[in-house]
């Protein structure tokens, strides 16, 4: 890992958030999209979707243009209404909390796990009102909630769990992948994810009647795109509910079907650094990881640290620099 320079020239060598790691493999498997007969709903979008279900271990996969439709989508499935609760984390990026809102629904937020960043199953049943229909666990940093906690809250309340696992694709919950674990899970491959189509999501489930109505709900509601109607010799479709345009073109479905074939070393690199992190934070007093559970391995989208900040000097200009400088010694 190398330092970049801020972006106001500040001598302070900083470490990149991300960076998509792209190589020629890539670029061909979209040259040769390009060069094909279809650039969007076309072979490539179902050749992905079946790639990440079975790296899942799922029966379906349902492709859309972003995280945030993915989320969006399985809110839509679930049939999130106004007047209806959804449990979810504070500890999340904005669209969680959006993707409810977007559909009538009201968010609630469940406090989490202080030593994990995660939501706390016990503050989720605590928060359940007549109005709750669904709990949205999110996998903070690429670690997994206590899915087996929240599962049998679920049941019991008859609720429907989604997983926004955007952080975690390529996580193990006790022996069981990501993907798993939830009646839907989200994944996002944004540029700084695990693996990139440049922007672009994805729905994994094995309920077959969620991932119809995804399907639907990413194509302006209408029962048949295209490449189903020229299959079927047939002009004839039907607009049966309120949709969007939430498709996955071609071109970055053959970018994510190159990337996944490199997830595993990606995985293996980002536990590699994490671990080195661990040990250069090991004995500096008042900094300490994320606790990681026992039967859990994390796919580190991010190595967070909690520390208190003015016991550390801080806003010394010099405490990330002396961080970083521990770090890639």
């Amino acid at each position: 890992m190398t330092f970049e320079q801020t972006a106001n020239n500040s001598t302070h060598p900083i470490i990149p958030y991300g960076h998509q790691w792209v190589d020629e493999e890539d670029i061909q498997a979209v040259v040769d999209v390009l060069r094909s007969d279809f650039l969007t709903t076309g072979p490539k979008v179902a050749e992905f979707e079946e790639a990440i279900a079975e790296f899942v271990g799922t029966k379906e996969a349902v492709a859309v243009s972003s995280g945030t439709a993915a989320l969006h989508a399985a809110m839509y499935a679930i049939g999130i209404r106004p007047g209806d609760e959804v449990i979810l984390s504070p500890m999340t990026f904005a669209a969680t909390a959006n993707a409810v809102v977007f559909q009538g629904g009201t968010p609630v937020f469940a406090d989490i796990e202080p030593e994990t960043l995660l939501i706390d199953p016990a503050q989720v049943e605590v928060k359940i009102s007549q109005r709750t229909k669904a709990i949205i666990a999110v996998d903070y940093a690429g670690q997994p909630c206590d899915y087996d906690a929240l599962r049998s809250i679920a049941d019991n309340y008859n609720l429907f769990l989604v997983a926004d696992a955007c952080h975690s694709l390529g996580a193990i919950y006790k022996e069981r992948n990501v993907g798993t674990l939830a009646d839907l899970t989200i994944f996002s491959f944004h540029p700084v994810k695990h693996i990139t189509t440049g922007e672009g999501g994805m729905v994994v489930t094995d309920k077959t009647q969620l991932a119809r109505q995804i399907r639907l709900f990413r194509n302006h509601g209408i029962n048949m795109d295209f490449r189903k109607r020229e299959k079927n010799k047939s002009w004839f479709y039907e607009m049966v509910d309120l949709g969007y345009n939430f498709r996955l073109s071609d071109i970055q479905s053959a970018l994510g079907i190159s990337q996944l074939k490199k997830l595993p070393g990606f995985l293996k690199k980002r536990r590699e650094i994490a671990k080195r992190y661990n040990n250069a934070f090991e004995d500096i007093e008042n900094i300490t990881p994320l606790l990681v559970r026992k039967q859990t391995q994390s796919a580190y989208h991010l190595y967070v640290v909690k520390s208190e900040l003015e016991s550390l000097g801080w806003p010394d200009p010099n405490f990330l620099k002396k961080c970083a400088e521990k770090v890639l010694v």
